[in-house]
């Protein structure tokens, strides 16, 4: 029994009450009208039934009113504290000349005293431009929005991740640099030196390196979810209000979150400039050997970049392409349903994994049947070829978060994810060393209006074609590639399985006898 007179939903058993404007329903739908999720979800993005928008204008005037009155409440503290403020616009000259500090006569010393002020004029501004701008300006106004209680299922940590150990990091290190050339500059005696060996030893030998390598592995997963929030009005009006504050000097938060990759970037070009101007052996070992670990930090940081954006790639091609057994694949076999738990697929985790195998190529391309064309998805592996046909969710029933998405994967994928979609298996998996592709005349196929068309044959092991794809690109240039991408890793595999079969038959522990 089933009753919600407000909502005009009636189901009333045995007896069936119908009241004038009642909606009749059966009861699976009154099951699921009457789901409390449904009736108690205010975040539904689509009403169910039109009635229910009423209101709705309303209160979504008035919650954005709100966030921008709160929003007006925001005071940011004003960044002339710092006793480094001043300097960052100032020459290594004009330093020594307000404190009455004679130049070194000697020209190479002058030399590397300037290269160390860049790298310290450059980190000032570096925290004050950007790192501060956006921890004061844009996490913290969004905490205290959400102290608020505005915005707060937007994720801190996905948007900024480590940037309150980054900042604190960079001040640390600033303030580290402004203490030896204040001292420098403060020093009676003439000869006095800069001591900053011990200061770079310290942060590129600590924390700075590690820090900023944290806030990389997070970024391109930030500036995707960044893509997501910004569709939102609430957000939006966040954003605007953050970005026209006058310390941003009319960068916006992308240009801002870039900036510790450039930062890490530049640091080993800094430190070959104060290398090359350093004149003593021991000096000139030290500083070296600092640049190296920089450098070092960086091409681990590519590697694991790249790491990462495979594993959460594949984790997502895991999701998305559906393998169908066997008598679904092929109608010619028949199985009983009694004799179906035999035929025990392997999980399509073992087939995509990313420790395993690397995919090399990837795109939407034409099939052509016999009495249809067919949109189909290819994914070119560094060991096999995969032809899946792709479905898309016409209902659109949301799908996968967008801000959780692998952002290296194409706008194809991200769009048959976000409609709940699949990337269906057409044929078992082509290996590279089974796979023919042949280019296709125009002069063959134009009369059955194919154009830029290529052949995909499948071999097996007695070099009969077995299956055989007719695939049709957008222009020739696709084709082409295509065609270039699958030659190019026939012959990688093709390598890598005879280097293999000589490294067997060359093993020292082989026996004579065998």
């Amino acid at each position: 029994f089933y009753e919600h007179r407000r909502s005009s939903v009636v189901l009333n058993l045995p007896g069936l009450e119908v009241f004038p404007g009642d909606l009749l329903v059966s009861d699976g739908a009154a099951d699921y009208l009457c789901h409390p999720l449904l009736l108690l979800n205010s975040e539904s993005k689509k009403p169910r039934w039109p009635f229910s928008k009423r209101g709705v204008g309303k209160d979504k005037h008035k919650h954005i009113s709100d966030l921008e009155n709160c929003l007006s409440s925001v005071k940011i503290t004003s960044f002339r504290g710092y006793d480094f403020y001043g300097l960052k616009d100032k020459t290594w000259d004009e330093v020594l000349e307000t404190h009455h500090k004679l130049p070194t006569d000697q020209l190479d010393l002058k030399k590397q005293q300037e290269a160390v002020w860049e790298l310290f004029t450059s980190e000032c501004t570096y925290f004050l431009d950007h790192l501060l701008v956006l921890k004061m300006i844009f996490m913290n106004t969004l905490k205290y929005l959400q102290t608020r209680e505005y915005l707060l299922d937007v994720d801190l940590w996905r948007l900024f991740a480590n940037l309150e150990e980054l900042t604190q990091t960079s001040l640390g290190f600033v303030n580290s640099l402004f203490g030896i050339i204040k001292d420098y500059v403060d020093a009676s005696e003439i000869s006095s030196s800069l001591d900053f060996i011990s200061v770079l030893t310290k942060y590129f030998r600590g924390s700075l390196c590690q820090s900023h390598q944290t806030y990389c592995l997070n970024y391109s997963a930030a500036i995707f979810y960044l893509e997501s929030l910004r569709q939102r009005d609430d957000f939006g009006i966040y954003l605007k209000w953050c970005e026209q504050n006058e310390q941003c000097r009319r960068l916006h938060l992308p240009e801002l979150l870039v900036a510790p990759l450039q930062r890490l970037t530049r640091y080993p070009l800094l430190l070959k400039n104060i290398w090359k101007r350093s004149m003593d052996s021991a000096e000139k070992i030290m500083i070296y050997s600092i640049k190296e670990k920089v450098e070092k930090s960086i091409r681990d940081l590519e590697g694991k970049v790249k790491w990462l954006d495979n594993f959460q790639k594949f984790r997502y091609l895991q999701e998305i392409i559906v393998w169908p057994p066997l008598w679904d694949r092929d109608k010619r076999f028949f199985i009983p349903e009694c004799l179906k738990h035999i035929f025990k697929e392997h999980t399509a985790e073992n087939i995509l994994s990313p420790t395993n195998r690397h995919l090399l190529y990837e795109g939407k391309l034409t099939l052509a049947e016999s009495t249809r064309f067919l949109d189909v998805y290819l994914f070119l592996f560094n060991d096999f070829l995969l032809v899946t046909k792709t479905k898309r969710n016409k209902k659109k029933l949301g799908g996968s978060d967008p801000g959780l998405m692998c952002p290296s994967l194409t706008p194809e994928l991200q769009a048959v994810i976000k409609e709940g979609g699949s990337c269906t298996v057409l044929d078992q998996p082509i290996p590279l060393d089974r796979l023919v592709v042949k280019s296709i005349e125009p002069l063959h196929v134009s009369v059955f209006g194919l154009r830029n068309a290529f052949l995909i044959q499948h071999e097996n092991r007695y070099r009969q074609c077995i299956a055989a794809f007719l695939l049709q690109a957008q222009t020739e240039n696709i084709k082409k590639t295509w065609m270039a991408q699958i030659t190019t890793a026939i012959s990688c595999f093709t390598k890598s399985q005879e280097t293999k079969k000589i490294s067997l038959f060359t093993l020292p522990a082989e026996s004579s006898e065998i």
